[in-house]
């Protein structure tokens, strides 16, 4: 057999060079560069001391076109892809040339780490180590003129007051002289023949991939994509990053004109995502291991490839992904989830409810043919009886996979079919025991922003066009997502929290911030209820603000808020008001159900691209965060121990690293909201969300 490798030695410096030139190109078989600049760091150190660092693997193959450059200034057609050590090769790069890199959010970040020639020890460059006359603040320099950035380090340092003697000088340059001669550190690069069989390839691929890093079944399916079929690879990738981005950014990128980008104020979709709705579009599959299976196509009895079996699964792919990446269906479906009262991620705890909630609206449209007026309040009513139950969170494979096998029950073409049957999977989980026992119980919960009950309350509120809490302003448009983010509106705890624990004495936050006792209000109103009982604020509050009995009247229905309520012990109130709060939100269901052709139809083009969070390492940089602040949570529900520590990172339970207070955020199993919006600082007094930090400037620190 002959040899389906070799392995060839490369100097680091000729590692960087092929980058620039394009002629070693990423195949993005991975994700966007995940690792945080201390794994950066810790990279330079180690290979700074002549520790190994592991190998490298290329495959060596022509694919203009099938690859991407880190570089923009490549010229050169790629010759080498590399399938192993993606994150250092991208380390090396970026740090080396002072170039930016993607991170999983798809946003330009620079990797910038710090030097100390005296003590020769690499960190994450921060304000201090800038300021530091004994710190070298970016290597890059180093490696662009290694003279130049010497003398610069030592005039520095001598304008700081300090002076090197003839020996400190000499260590200076012997240290600078190592640091640069990483360029010469060599690696061991694994080339993967490039007459090599594409199946043995995409084994290798998978194989490597799935060493030392717990990978999904999706990664598997995207990099057998990666092999087979890289231009659909690409169209995933794009459909998920430019559902961040605006039209004319996403242009930017791109280097070319864009006209239409999946950006939307709900989800921003992952490759995942596109992969999970693919093979439930193209496969019929809601299990992706199963999928996979299927893409491999190996005979169970002597485990051979089944080369017809497996372009067949492959071209369903190939004729599902325009179905899936389709501007109008998506332009469409996000209309739905408008129809169905979402106006923001927040109100949206779960993604896969997002994903799966879409592949039912493209069986409707491609495979059933029902009508956009009729298929967008069906699945509108879909979506929220999904998001109301949870039912794609847990088991979401197993769930989808038994929607799927009903729905395919209905014969092709049948849209009366298709509506009846999901009317009756509806209709089987909104039972009347539903919302008169199960919702008043599964709203006992902490916090609002992570209940699935709660953000459909809110929901049907805004099906029934209702105002806030005591205001004349309307719901849906304090909800607004084109609106900027203002310490203007907010929850308010109806039994405010001072009160609950200096008269009541509850100082369970979980009681406290029951999700029964908030309701949408503005932040002036929340000033003028103060520390005071209900008994105390709402005759006030009814006596200043109610224009008629009727206005008060719709007041007390929309805020589910019992006869009496102001009396009321706290128990007996949540109690009662959870009972009012299923039944608003069941009448915003009726609403949705019976006039699918009269229900708003807003525009959903015009989408502000979220605003760029900043970075742990920039939060500290202004003042908001110290090394050593703890976050926590804003939902109390969640108990999470998070420490901002010396490296500009969170570290969680102890263990995890992350640079992004999203990433970190989603780790947790938390997707509807940013980073700045799930963390809140903790002080000696309260907890303090960290988007009031940013937005408002709040000062918490003496």
């Amino acid at each position: 057999m002959a040899a389906i490798f070799k392995t060839v030695a490369w100097q680091v410096e000729q590692l960087v060079s092929g980058v620039s030139t394009g002629q070693i190109q990423l195949p993005d078989l991975q994700r966007p560069f995940v690792w945080p600049a201390t794994k950066v760091r810790d990279l330079f150190d180690s290979m700074y001391r002549g520790y190994p660092v592991g190998s490298l693997m290329f495959w060596d193959v022509v694919a203009a076109g099938e690859t991407h450059a880190i570089s923009s200034d490549a010229q050169l057609g790629a010759s080498h892809q590399i399938i192993d050590g993606q994150q250092r090769l991208t380390s090396l790069y970026a740090a080396m040339q002072g170039h930016s890199v993607r991170d999983e959010a798809y946003r330009q970040r620079k990797i910038v780490i710090a030097f100390n020639p005296f003590t020769e020890k690499f960190e994450v460059r921060t304000p201090a180590l800038a300021k530091s006359v004994q710190w070298v603040e970016d290597i890059s320099s180093c490696f662009a003129s290694p003279i130049a950035a010497r003398k610069a380090f030592v005039k520095r340092y001598e304008a700081g007051g300090n002076q090197l003697s003839e020996d400190e000088e000499e260590r200076v340059e012997v240290v600078f002289a190592k640091l640069t001669e990483l360029k010469n550190y060599q690696f061991d690069v694994v080339h993967i023949q490039k007459d090599v069989d594409k199946r043995l390839v995409a084994d290798v691929f998978v194989r490597i991939n799935s060493e030392g890093v717990r990978l999904k079944a999706y990664d598997y399916i995207l990099t057998w994509l990666s092999v087979f079929w890289s231009e659909g690879r690409e169209e995933i990738e794009n459909f998920a990053r430019n559902s961040r981005l605006s039209t004319q950014r996403a242009s930017e990128i791109a280097g070319t004109p864009v006209t239409w980008t999946a950006l939307n104020p709900y989800i921003a979709v992952e490759t995942g995502h596109v992969v999970r709705a693919l093979v439930a579009v193209g496969q019929g599959r809601g299990r992706l291991q199963d999928a996979y299976a299927a893409l491999q196509a190996k005979e169970k009895a002597t485990g051979q490839v089944n080369a017809h079996r497996q372009e067949v699964e492959l071209n369903k792919l190939k004729a599902a992904l325009p179905v899936v990446t389709n501007q109008v269906s998506w332009t469409e479906y996000v209309r739905s989830i408008r129809t169905a009262g979402f106006r923001q991620s927040a109100n949206l705890t779960s993604n896969m409810n997002v994903v799966y909630s879409y592949v039912i609206f493209l069986l409707g449209r491609t495979h059933y043919g029902v009508e956009l007026a009729v298929l967008r309040t069906l699945v509108a009513r879909w979506l929220f009886m999904a998001q109301l139950t949870g039912r794609y969170t847990g088991s979401s494979e197993s769930q989808i996979q038994k929607d799927l096998d009903r729905i395919y029950s209905v014969s092709k073409g049948d849209a009366a079919g298709f509506a009846t049957i999901l009317d009756e999977m509806i209709g089987s989980q909104l039972t009347p025991d539903f919302w008169q026992f199960n919702m008043p119980q599964d709203l006992m919960t902490s916090g609002s922003a992570l209940s699935p009950q709660y953000q459909c309350y809110l929901a049907a509120l805004n099906i029934l066009d209702a105002k806030m809490f005591m205001l004349d302003a309307r719901v849906v448009d304090w909800m607004d997502p084109s609106q900027p983010a203002v310490k203007g509106t907010e929850g308010h705890h109806l039994f405010p929290r001072a009160y609950q624990e200096k008269v009541l004495g509850i100082t369970d936050i979980k009681r406290v911030n029951q999700a029964a006792n908030f309701a949408p209000t503005d932040w002036s109103t929340n000033i003028a209820i103060g520390d005071d009982p209900p008994s105390v604020y709402w005759p006030k509050l009814v006596a200043a603000r109610s224009t008629s009995p009727e206005w008060l009247a719709k007041q007390m229905y929309w805020h589910a808020l019992p006869q009496s309520w102001e009396s009321m012990t706290y128990e007996d109130f949540l109690e009662a008001r959870r009972v009012l709060m299923a039944r608003v939100t069941r009448d915003g269901y009726k609403v949705l159900s019976g006039s699918a052709t009269e229900l708003p139809v807003e525009r959903v083009q015009e989408v502000a691209e979220p605003a760029e969070e900043p970075t742990l390492a920039e939060l500290i940089e202004a003042g908001v965060l110290r090394p050593g602040d703890l976050l926590d949570p804003v939902d109390p529900g969640w108990e999470v121990d998070a420490v901002v520590d010396d490296d500009a990172t969170l570290v969680i339970d102890g263990t995890k690293q992350f640079d992004s207070l999203t990433e970190a955020s989603h780790s947790l199993g938390v997707t509807n909201m940013s980073g700045l919006e799930f963390w809140a600082l903790e002080t000696p007094d309260r907890l303090v969300p960290l988007k009031d930090l940013v937005v408002t400037g709040e000062a918490v620190r003496e």
